[in-house]
């Protein structure tokens, strides 16, 4: 994830994506670099335009939140009858057992 990294922030800065530059962003943050992982990165990324990746990415990410945000009323339905019934039941057996709330205290 962090080569990833490294290739975005490069391309953010407007640079070429390198081995060299790659390696060079992964030393100054502290990482040991692994030359096999960068070349793979370099040869991976050949051809690709990033901004259209990231422009994909961006499209796709809100999908995933409105499919969540739509099962939650869906989802709250269904909890709500379950805690009517279960107050209904409640009421029931107070009623059957012959207390009525405080009301029955003071009738």
């Amino acid at each position: 994830m962090e080569y990833i990294y490294a290739a975005l922030l490069l391309h953010s800065a407007k640079k070429e994506i390198t081995e060299e530059a790659i390696s060079e962003v992964m030393k100054a943050s502290g990482i040991e670099v692994d030359p096999v992982r960068v070349k793979a990165l370099v040869s991976a990324l050949e051809g690709v335009d990033i901004e259209e990746a990231i422009s994909k990415q961006v499209a796709m990410a809100p999908a995933p939140a409105a499919v969540t945000a739509a099962a939650q009323p869906e989802e709250a339905a269904e909890e709500q009858p379950a805690e009517e019934e279960k107050a209904e039941e409640e009421e029931e057996e107070a009623e059957e057992s012959g207390i009525e709330g405080l009301g029955a205290l003071f009738g």
